[in-house]
This record gives C-alpha cells, sequence and structure tokens, in this order.
C-alpha cells in the first residue's frame, strides 16, 4: 500500500460501504465516504463524509477529486420485496449513479476502481431448480437476469470492461452472494432475507408469539455470505491483477426455511413457519468459488452459523430498543 493513499467509498452511508470505509481506515488509507444518507447505525469512520446524490454528474466529479482508488458500492437497492417492484427506478437510478461516478473517476485521473456487481446478473434459465449447479462467472451468458437490477449490475460490468480497455483504467468487478451482518437494513423492506429472518423470529420471541411468516414454499435455495469475509475478498481482488468478474460468496446453499430455522435455535425461540404468497426470486442459487480460491488463494471462511449469531444479536437488540419506545 502506498502511505497516505486516498480512497473514495461510494454509497459509505449503507450496509457494505460502512463496514468497508471502517476496514480501510484500519489498513491506515485516508477515506472519503459519500453517500445520499449518513450511516444509520453509527458513527462513520471515513476521514470526511460528504451528502452527495451520485445520480447528478457535478456530484460525481466532486466525489472523486482528488482521489487515487474509488470503491462503488452506491445503488438503489434492496431484497426481493424491494428488487422486484421497482423496476424503472432501480435501473434508471442506478445507471445514472454507475455511468456517472466512472466517467467522473476517468476525467479526473482515479487509477484504479472497484465496481459491486450481483449474483442477479445470471440467468434466469439457470436458476429454475432447488438443487441449483452452483453458478460460475462464465455462466453469465447468454445473458437473462431475472430483473431490472439484474440488468443494470451487468451493462455496468460491461462498461467497467470497455474503460479498462479503452482508457486503461484499473477495474474490478465483483459479484456478491447475499452478503448479511449486523448494522445493516432490517426492516422497512429493503431488507434480506437473513436480515429479515431475524427481525421476525426476534419480535415473536420478545412478544411471545410462536408464528412467523415466510415468503413461498421456504424451499427456494440460497448461499449467504458473512460482513467481514466480504470485505477481506474485497480488498483482496483489489490488490489483485484479475480484471475479470469474479464471484464472492460463500458455496454452502441452503433452503429459507432451513435458515430459519438455524436462526431459531440462535434465538433459543421456536416458531411455526406460516408460507404466504411473496416474491421469491430465482428458486434456487449458489455460488462457485472455484475460480475465487484460484485467482486470490483465499475463500471464504466464517460460517453460516457463526455469522448469523453475531447478527441475529444485533437485531434482536434494535427490536428491543424499538418495543421499548
Amino acid at each position: 500500500m502506498t502511505p497516505n493513499k486516498k480512497v473514495l467509498v461510494t454509497g459509505a452511508g449503507g450496509f457494505i460501504g460502512f463496514h468497508f470505509s471502517r476496514f480501510l481506515k484500519e489498513k491506515g488509507y485516508w477515506v472519503r465516504g459519500v453517500d445520499i444518507k449518513v450511516p444509520e447505525f453509527g458513527q462513520t469512520s471515513a476521514d470526511e463524509f460528504e451528502l452527495l446524490d451520485l445520480r447528478r454528474w457535478d456530484n460525481c466529479l466532486q466525489a472523486t477529486r482528488g482521489i487515487d482508488e474509488v470503491y462503488a458500492f452506491a445503488a438503489d437497492m434492496g431484497g426481493m420485496g424491494y428488487i422486484s417492484k421497482y423496476h424503472a427506478d432501480i435501473i434508471r437510478n442506478n445507471s445514472l449513479i454507475n455511468t456517472h461516478t466512472l466517467e467522473a473517476a476517468r476525467t479526473n485521473g482515479v487509477s484504479r476502481y472497484f465496481y459491486t456487481s450481483s449474483a442477479c446478473v445470471y440467468p434466469e434459465y439457470k436458476q429454475l431448480v432447488t438443487q441449483v449447479t452452483p453458478l460460475k462467472e462464465e455462466d453469465a451468458f447468454p445473458a437473462q437476469p431475472q430483473d431490472a437490477y439484474g440488468w443494470e449490475k451487468l451493462f455496468t460490468e460491461i462498461l467497467c470492461k470497455y474503460y479498462r480497455e479503452q482508457y486503461g483504467m484499473e477495474t474490478r468487478v465483483v459479484r456478491f452472494h447475499n452478503i448479511f451482518g449486523p448494522q445493516g437494513t432490517w426492516d422497512g423492506g429493503r431488507e434480506k432475507a437473513p436480515a429479515a429472518l431475524s427481525r421476525k423470529i426476534a419480535y415473536a420471541k420478545l412478544t411471545g408469539s410462536r408464528q412467523i411468516e415466510i415468503w413461498g414454499d421456504g424451499e427456494q435455495t440460497r448461499s449467504f455470505c458473512y460482513i467481514d469475509d466480504c470485505v477481506q475478498g474485497i480488498y483482496k481482488l483489489m490488490r489483485s491483477d484479475h480484471y475479470e468478474p469474479l464471484n464472492l460468496g460463500q458455496d454452502r446453499m441452503v433452503t429459507i426455511n432451513e435458515l430459519a430455522d438455524i436462526i431459531m435455535k440462535i434465538a433459543d425461540w421456536h416458531v411455526e413457519k406460516v408460507h404466504v404468497p411473496g416474491p421469491q426470486g430465482v428458486r434456487g442459487r449458489n455460488s462457485d468459488n472455484t475460480q475465487l480460491k484460484k485467482v486470490l488463494g483465499w475463500e471464504p471462511e466464517i460460517s453460516l452459523e457463526k455469522g448469523l449469531e453475531t447478527t441475529y444479536a444485533w437485531i434482536e437488540d434494535q427490536v428491543r430498543q424499538k418495543l421499548a419506545q
């Protein structure tokens, strides 16, 4: 690491950006955080934090001034309840954020750019069964993402490729597979499955209820990666020479019902799972980590149970505080 290297973290008010800002500060970087909102659950670790709407070109120029490297986390996103509904908003907002931030970085002479993509880029036709074959990076084409969120992510991956080829900017692209942990959104409609189930079980435990609702039959499958592994993987990829998109996630697949059972055990509170209609996303999704291990000589190490223990304890405390209001 070059001493006094200046980095920009966009989306620094959000879940991953908040954690990664702290990680970079511990590494000795000077960090500028930018977001449309301040962190909700703690004080930012960034050296400076600017409230900027990155859908605007002038704000992107301001955000990237004097910066050596960009970590682009800013996005209009959420769990299935959100991304399955607001297609036009998501593709418009994220296209503006990403095209403006990337071009502003080039204009201001940024040498290295990290873009956070998603497993949502993978084709729906490869995710129709619960016991799905783990997804390899080359499986993204022929393209058929399920929703607008995935289409925009895939477009920006390609844009990063062309910026590297045409302008010589060192771009790195990661495809996240369901990152979770404490100090992230846990209610309001944008939360993802681990946070949503932790919230439901915590409410049940603290109010004496013995039921929670789960969308669909609960047999849809996913893999989940804890935030501490996520930030380690991001940093390792950014420091590597690998410029093609790379999966970042656990390769252990569980059903949503199994995820709920694990959280119940952690909470020491058993509830009946009541299955109701609701958005479920693809039927099955898992990460193939072959390329991740080959490129980085590393893969996520924190077990689902260990990550959920920390996450559930934090969310139960949030629920307890809310109930006390």
